[in-house]
């Protein structure tokens, strides 16, 4: 009996989390002694926002560890487009099929929230953003959830079961002002029992004017003030935040920030950054949409296979030099169809994929490309290391090339 709907990672590691269709083929394919060599690509035919990041591969590599496969894959923290592979899987097939489940999960949810979180910092234009939502989701993975958001960019996280080395932050509950008198004695005990590390931002919206509440707040000598306003109560948020810091600059309180939580969208974040200093977001990175990848055969037995809708063969996915950024110098793999075409077929509208190409295997790139997906497990021998930190920096500097294009 799993203990708060959480399941056993051992169960995972053996294959026994699974669609029921992949043991019952399996059981089938043993008994037909059919066993196929076979090429497994990982990719998205739709992306929302044009783009993604990828996440989740420190999972992949346990998962795959001292399994009979080799995997080549995008480095974690690597954006992404529509079409073209992430992920390609070697091996035979019956030590791969169980784990397509476990695999896509992994990528789907993860990604998702890096994507998210890399979306609404870029928004965010310097504001720092903050994961709060970890509430929003099964406390079992918030270790995930904190670690996507920290890749894709975020300043802090809120649960204290995130990874080691990313920073922890939030303020206070509610609650915790109800449990006082006042709101002033919260914030004033808050002042002098918190931490000498923790900032002294007070919550200021609990129970009068949130102007009156920042200014209060103020006199103790807060950092910042935060507003979790309900947007029910009064409707217009700007106004809101526009009066608060009206009084705080008229009342000689301009170093004092404003830090603003309580369902903020990415949209909300481009509408308010020029009045807010920094946001907490919760559900809008938590509860992000995944990832749509699907795994699929492109190769059987060394000879390019695959099913309706998808082109055979395995392929690799090409950094351009500049000099050779242009569609038509190269043919690729759907027989002289350029950058911007779909490896799905169609043309992707609004993303031309500047600066990369996806050609077969065994295609000769155009000179000066550099090759995307590199090998991260051997024979499952892990050989690529997946470091946090190094998908961070990788994340935050292909959305500063992206958001320059």
């Amino acid at each position: 009996m799993s203990r708060f709907g959480s399941l056993d990672p051992d169960l995972i590691q053996s294959g026994g989390c699974t669609d029921i269709y992949f043991p019952r083929c399996e059981a089938v394919l043993e008994k037909a002694g059919v066993n196929p060599f076979v090429v497994m690509e990982v990719s998205v035919a739709s992306l929302p926002l044009g783009f993604g990041i990828l996440a989740g591969l420190d999972s992949v590599v346990e998962l795959f560890s001292g399994k009979p496969v080799t995997i080549h894959s995008l480095p974690e923290g690597s954006i992404f487009f529509e079409g073209e592979p992430v992920m390609v899987i070697e091996g035979k097939y019956r030590d791969i099929a169980r784990f397509e489940t476990a695999l896509l999960g992994f990528l789907c949810h993860a990604s998702g929230i890096a994507t998210a979180a890399a979306h609404i910092v870029s928004v965010a234009a310097g504001r720092p953003i903050f994961s709060f939502g970890s509430r929003r989701q099964h406390p079992a993975i918030a270790p995930m959830i904190e670690r996507a958001a920290w890749i894709g960019g975020v300043a802090g996280v809120s649960n204290t079961a995130a990874p080691a080395g990313i920073p922890l932050a939030g303020t206070m509950p509610h609650a915790y002002v109800l449990s006082f008198d006042t709101p002033e004695s919260a914030w004033a005990a808050y002042a002098e029992h918190a931490d000498p590390d923790v900032p002294r931002i007070m919550l200021c919206d609990t129970l009068s004017d949130e102007k009156a509440e920042a200014l209060a707040a103020a006199r103790i000598g807060c950092s910042a003030v935060r507003l979790d306003t309900p947007r029910s109560r009064r409707g217009d948020i700007r106004s809101i935040i526009g009066e608060v810091r009206w009084e705080l600059d008229t009342h000689g309180y301009k170093d004092v920030k404003i830090f603003l939580s309580g369902g903020v969208t990415a949209a909300d974040v481009a509408a308010l950054r020029d009045i807010v200093d920094s946001f907490g977001v919760g559900g809008a990175i938590a509860n992000a949409p995944v990832i749509d990848f699907s795994a699929d055969i492109v190769e059987k037995d060394r000879t390019p296979l695959a099913k309706r809708g998808r082109r055979s063969g395995r392929k690799q996915v090409w950094r351009l030099d500049s000099r050779d950024d242009a569609p038509g110098d190269e043919p690729d793999h759907a027989g002289g169809k350029g950058v911007g075409e779909s490896s799905q077929g169609g043309s992707q509208q609004g993303n031309p994929h500047t600066g990369r190409r996806v050609l077969l295997y065994t295609q000769t790139p155009p000179a000066g490309a550099a090759p995307l997906l590199v090998e991260l497990i051997r024979a499952g021998r892990p050989v690529t290391t997946v470091s946090t930190e190094e998908s961070r920096r990788r994340a935050a500097g292909e959305m500063r090339s992206r958001e320059g294009m």
